[in-house]
């Protein structure tokens, strides 16, 4: 992969371990720096990050979804995408783009890269 997401810091929310790791593989593979968030709790405090670029979230979590943490994000003006299984979302998480599991890294990547230009922030250097 290139560094299409050099600079940048992203949020990745995912319960399942296995999954979480080659996202955040894929991800930094592009340039991007990554925080990793299993459960909600911790995705709230990284969604505040100040320097925090884009997202790529599961929308459906073991015990809840990211709705709450799609309402931060689009407050925030901060793009993201969602990495689900799930195709019906609704209220702010229908403003993410979808990104089917599962999917090539180069897709994900592609769409995440997609989604900072169409919302550019500066990258981090």
């Amino acid at each position: 992969m290139s560094g299409e997401l050099a600079g940048h810091l992203v949020l990745v929310v995912e319960d399942e371990p296995l999954v979480a790791f080659h996202v955040q593989e894929f991800l930094k593979g592009a340039g991007a720096r990554v925080l990793l968030a299993h459960a909600l709790p911790s995705a709230r405090v990284h969604a505040r990050h100040p320097e925090l670029s884009a997202a790529v979230l599961d929308h459906g979590l073991k015990t809840d979804d990211t709705s709450e943490i799609c309402t931060i994000l689009k407050e925030r003006d901060i793009p993201f995408v969602l990495y689900s299984g799930y195709s019906n979302v609704q209220g702010d998480c229908a403003d993410g783009e979808l990104v089917p599991k599962p999917a090539p890294p180069h897709i994900l990547v592609a769409t995440l890269a997609g989604a900072l230009k169409e919302q550019p922030r500066p990258p981090i250097n």
